[in-house]
């Protein structure tokens, strides 16, 4: 493992010191909790179709970039270069903004569905709502650190 990657310099980590890296180490996390907020929208009932497509094309997007960078990272991809440390910041402080957007409008729709729809329905969008905050939370963490990084490189 490189000291730079170690200490959390402005290098991208490469291989399996991706797990032990911070903030790297968060695309496990991204990962876990967009895949939960992605099955809870998939099966909740959302009364308005409009917010469940974007909350669904966020989580979405979001794991399968999160899933593509981890791969690349883990392979090595990057070589090294500091243009990828450009473009992690990049992609961690849009998908952040993705996702404090899908989650404020899933829990305005959660409160509007109070009335008229089954304990269960309500459960699970609530569920998907915590969910999909602390998503936002792990992404606005990991845009932060990713941030610093790309102004020390």
């Amino acid at each position: 493992m490189a000291p730079a990657a170690a200490s959390g310099g402005s290098t991208l980590p490469s291989g399996f010191s991706v797990f032990v890296t911070f903030p790297d180490l968060l695309f496990v996390f991204e990962f876990v909790f967009g895949g939960l907020v992605w099955i809870l929208i998939a099966s909740s009932l959302v009364p308005i179709p409009l917010v469940q497509g974007w909350v669904m094309f966020v989580s979405v997007f979001c794991f399968v970039a999160t899933t593509a960078l981890l791969v690349m990272y883990i392979i090595g991809g990057h070589g090294g270069e500091t243009s990828w440390v450009t473009m992690d910041a990049a992609y961690h402080c849009v998908a952040a903004l993705f996702y404090l957007s899908a989650s404020v409008l899933e829990a305005l729709a959660t409160i509007s569905m109070q009335e008229g729809f089954t304990y269960k329905h309500y459960h699970e969008n609530i569920s998907a709502v915590v969910f999909a905050y602390v998503a936002t939370l792990l992404y606005v963490v990991h845009a932060v650190f990713s941030l610093i990084r790309w102004k020390s490189s």
